[in-house]
């Protein structure tokens, strides 16, 4: 049963973010439209968009300091190192921040809240970080792993991806 909640916990956001074929929908018709499900949600518009990559591989290399390959669908790479982007709406972001938070807390060997946004962490062990933030543009996961000058020093990863987290829209 334990592994399906990650799935499912997917599910209801990738149907939030209305991921899918939006030209199915008519014109002007609300979240939901074109499908079977009915998202009749409290929610202000702005807050179930999904927002687009914010970033070009020449921001990315600017944050790591390393030149990265734009890989399609916001991730960017060299082969070894891997920098993605994932974004999704502000309402899906809210609903699955605290299972990614509870397994950042079990996988990272640091967590900490960021402060800013309305919610957000920064995850970071000596190979790898993760941060999510949500704020009122949309919801922002990053994760960076492999990056050897990074990892040879002992904030590297957190000092890049703050600079990442700054340049986020808001």
């Amino acid at each position: 049963m334990r592994r399906l909640i990650l799935p499912m916990v997917l599910a209801a956001a990738l149907a939030l973010t209305g991921c899918g074929d939006s030209e199915s929908a008519a014109p002007g018709a609300g979240p939901g439209a074109g499908s079977d499900v009915d998202l009749d949600l409290p929610v202000d518009g702005a807050d179930a968009v999904r927002p687009a990559c914010p970033f070009t591989a020449e921001q990315i290399a600017g944050f790591v300091g390393q030149q990265l390959d734009d890989e399609g669908n916001c991730s960017f790479g060299d082969g070894i190192a891997l920098l993605t982007v994932t974004t999704a709406s502000r309402v899906a972001g809210e609903m699955t921040y605290d299972y990614q938070r509870q397994q950042a807390d079990q996988t990272y060997q640091s967590v900490t809240d960021l402060g800013v946004g309305d919610k957000g962490y920064l995850a970071v062990k000596d190979i790898a970080a993760e941060a999510v933030m949500i704020n009122s543009a949309g919801t922002f996961t990053v994760t960076m792993s492999s990056f050897e000058r990074l990892g040879a020093q002992s904030d590297g990863y957190a000092q890049a991806m703050r600079k990442l987290l700054d340049a986020l829209p808001s």
